[in-house]
């Protein structure tokens, strides 16, 4: 009987990861571009259902890198070419610091933010000492011994460490465990963010979403008008909006005139080039308010991008441990975003009165009332840390 590893990710929201030593930097730019070869595929397989995407690519990343501690031969070879790390210019040593340093810098970064790992070990598995080692020093990991052949019992242990971290905002990542599991890694984000300018609640009405030619729906409207760092893009027909927020954190929103042309050309370059060349302008804001929740099974998607070997009986995670078929069952992922007049946040706050200048000419109006891209970046690093793509902000 094949021994199997489930590897749990997920995400609430986003948070900052800075580095400056050149193995940092190109652990950086992998992860951005891990962020977009990843939207993709989950867009790909979301498209012809019409869903919302949202997800964290660090998050994603993050796990993966701690499962790669452990990882030898062609499977380890995967998973960094996966992840898009150079192996000839990094080892895996360079990408444990790295993300070590992303860890802390976030947590130490906002009080509002707490990001980690954490490994669930069953009680009969004995996982080699440097690994669990690696896991504690540079992914910060707890962690806990379980008796996974009592999967209800684990899967509420699992649930309360989840629970604890988010504040409640999310109580049920694990629903079923295979009493094969060995055991479970997860990686998690938890941020809570609020506008730099707060949009009145006073001026939030019932307002047309045009999710696409044939259907409406009514959503709640926030208005804003003030000074916002804005880009056209013309080679995308698509504009970019930026809304910072408090810290260092923005969320740039994209309404293209045709979404393909925009998920088909969008990289970090792109991005970059946004950043750079935006300029303030007036304008009169409508962002609709509205909380949505993914869940994503990763494993096709993974092995799409070339990591196949984890699932299967070609698995090698001697580094965990000598046994022979150990393999990943499961990778997966769950996001949640509310967006509110108060900022994008876990938990509702109230908003402050914008006065508006007197004796002004009208701001031209830009309204976000048909699907639209999100990504949010910290803009010292430009680290992509979250991406969507919200259709229908109803559902």
């Amino acid at each position: 009987m094949m021994i199997q590893a489930a590897v749990g990710l997920w995400v609430l929201s986003a948070v900052i990861c800075v580095g400056s030593a050149n193995s940092v930097s190109l652990v950086n730019e992998a992860n951005n571009e891990f962020s977009f070869r990843l939207y993709r595929k989950l867009a790909a397989h979301a498209d012809s259902q019409g869903q919302n995407i949202f997800f964290c690519s660090i998050c994603v990343s993050t796990a993966l890198a701690a499962l790669s501690v452990g990882a030898r031969g062609e499977t380890h070879r995967q998973l960094f070419s996966g992840l898009g790390f150079n192996s000839s210019l990094l080892t895996q040593t360079d990408v444990d610091q790295a993300f070590q340093m992303f860890l802390q810098r976030a947590n130490n970064t906002s009080q509002d933010t707490s990001k980690g790992t954490a490994v669930f070990v069953d009680n009969g598995f004995k996982p080699k000492p440097e690994f669990l080692q690696t896991l504690k020093q540079s992914y910060l990991a707890d962690g806990f011994n379980v008796d996974f052949t009592k999967p209800t019992e684990s899967a509420g242990t699992i649930n309360k460490y989840v629970e604890e971290k988010t504040n409640g905002k999310i109580d049920k990542l694990v629903e079923d465990l295979d009493p094969n599991t060995v055991m479970y890694l997860i990686s998690y984000i938890y941020y809570k963010g609020k506008w730099a300018t707060p949009f009145d609640p006073e001026l939030t009405e019932e307002d047309y979403f045009n999710v696409d030619e044939n259907t409406k729906v009514k959503v709640l409207m926030m208005n804003l008008e003030d000074s916002f760092n804005t880009y056209r893009d013309n080679v995308l027909n698509g504009t970019v909006l930026q809304l910072p927020f408090t810290s260092s954190y923005s969320m740039l929103l994209m309404l293209p005139d045709v979404m393909a042309t925009l998920e088909k050309t969008i990289g970090p370059h792109r991005v970059t080039k946004w950043l750079q060349w935006m300029k303030p302008r007036r304008l009169d804001v409508y962002i609709p308010k509205f909380s949505i929740k993914t869940s994503y099974n990763l494993n096709d998607v993974l092995s799409e991008m070339g990591m196949t070997d984890m699932f299967g009986e070609h698995a090698n995670l001697r580094g965990i441990s000598e046994e022979q078929g150990l393999a990943v069952s499961e990778v997966v992922h769950q996001a949640m975003l509310d967006v509110d007049e108060a900022g994008a946040t876990a938990a509702a706050s109230t908003g402050f009165n914008i006065e508006l200048l007197a004796f002004v000419a009208p701001a031209p109006v830009l309204t976000f009332s048909r699907p639209f891209m999100v990504i949010i970046i910290e803009r010292n690093t430009e680290e992509i840390l979250f991406m969507g793509k919200i259709i229908n902000p109803t559902i």
